[in-house]
C-alpha cells in the first residue's frame, strides 16, 4: 500500500513567512517554558504521592498506641520518636508539601500563561506553517 499523497493545492507553502532572529527567540522561548512546563508537572505529580503518603500516615498515627515510640522517616532514614512529636513532625511536613505544591502550581500557570502569549504571535504569522502543540 501506498501512504503517499498529494498535497492540495491550499497546503501547499510556497509563500512561507519568513523567519527574522525575534521568531526564533519566541520559537526558543516557547521550547524553554514547555520544557520547563514538563518538568515542574512531574515534580508536581512526586509532591502529590509524598503528600498522599503523609496523608495514609496521619491515618495511622490516628490509631497509634501514645505509649509506643512509632518510626518516623526522615530524609533516608528512620527514627524512633514519641506519637506527639511524630504529629508535629507530620503537621510540619504537610505544611511544607502544600506551600510547594502551592508554589509549583503557580510557576506552571505563569508559564502557560507566557506560552499563550507567544502561540498566539506565532499562529498570527505563521499559521499552519508551525506547531506548537504536543
Amino acid at each position: 500500500m501506498n501512504s503517499l499523497r498529494m498535497l492540495e493545492q491550499d497546503d501547499e507553502n510556497d509563500d512561507a513567512a519568513e523567519v527574522t532572529w525575534e521568531d526564533q527567540q519566541r520559537i526558543n522561548s516557547f521550547s524553554k517554558l514547555n520544557t520547563r512546563v514538563r518538568n515542574l508537572e512531574e515534580k508536581l505529580q512526586e509532591l502529590k504521592q509524598e503528600k498522599e503518603a503523609l496523608d495514609d500516615l496521619a491515618t495511622e498515627l490516628e490509631l497509634a498506641d501514645e505509649d509506643e515510640p512509632v518510626l518516623y522517616k526522615v530524609g533516608e532514614a528512620f527514627l524512633h520518636m514519641p506519637l506527639s512529636r511524630a504529629l508535629k513532625r507530620l503537621e510540619k511536613d504537610q505544611a511544607d508539601i502544600d506551600a510547594q505544591v502551592s508554589s509549583i502550581s503557580d510557576s506552571v500557570d505563569k508559564c502557560e500563561q507566557e506560552m499563550k502569549g507567544l502561540k498566539v504571535t506565532l499562529y498570527a504569522k505563521f499559521g499552519r506553517a508551525i506547531n506548537l502543540d504536543e
